[in-house]
C-alpha cells in the first residue's frame, strides 16, 4: 500500500505537514526498495553492508566498531555480524589499537576499497536513473527547500535517544 493513502481523505490545503511526511517515507521506501534489490542482484551484497563500507571508505585509518553502529544506526550486535561477514570477504580487516588492546577498528582492504567504488559508481547511476523524469531545476529547488524541512524538525528534536 501506498503509505500516502494515509492521508488521502484530507481535505485540500490540509494536513499538508502529515502528507509531505508521507510522501517523503514512500518516496524513500520506492527507491531503498530498488536500490536494495539492485544491490543484491548486481553485487551479492545488502544496504548495511554498502552503508558500512561506505563509512570505512571515507575513513582510511579505519573505524572503531562503536563509531560503525552510531553513523550506520546498526546496533553493535548486528554490525559484528556485517564486520564479520566482510571480514570473510576479504572486504575489511578488523584489528586491535597498540596502544588500547580491547578496542577493535575496522578498516577497508584494497580488495574491499576497489568492491566499494564498484558499488558507489553504480548506486549513483541508480539514483540517477531514478530520478531521471525531474527536471534538474526542480531538483534543486527540492534538494533547498528539504534543507529548510531538515532544519526544522532539527529544532524540535528531543534531547532523549
Amino acid at each position: 500500500m501506498d503509505l500516502e493513502l494515509v492521508a488521502s481523505d484530507a481535505q485540500e490545503g490540509k494536513k499538508q505537514e502529515l502528507k509531505l511526511w508521507l510522501r517523503l517515507l514512500a518516496t524513500t521506501k520506492l527507491m531503498s526498495q530498488e536500490v536494495r534489490r539492485r544491490l543484491r542482484t548486481e553485487f551479492g551484497a545488502t544496504l548495511p553492508q554498502f552503508d558500512l563500507l561506505a563509512q570505512l571508505y571515507r575513513e582510511k585509518d579505519g573505524l572503531r566498531l562503536g563509531e560503525l553502529s552510531s553513523r550506520t544506526m546498526v546496533t553493535n550486535g548486528n554490525v559484528t555480524g556485517l564486520v564479520e561477514r566482510l571480514e570473510a570477504d576479504g572486504t575489511i580487516i578488523r584489528e586491535r589499537l597498540e596502544d588500547d588492546k580491547r578496542v577493535t577498528v575496522a578498516r577497508l582492504t584494497e580488495k574491499g576499497r576497489t568492491y566499494f567504488e564498484g558499488m558507489a559508481d553504480a548506486h549513483e547511476r541508480w539514483i540517477k536513473e531514478l530520478m531521471a523524469e525531474v527536471d534538474p531545476a526542480v531538483l534543486k529547488r527540492l534538494l533547498a527547500e528539504l534543507g529548510q524541512v531538515k532544519e526544522s524538525a532539527q529544532k524540535h528534536l528531543s534531547e532523549e535517544d
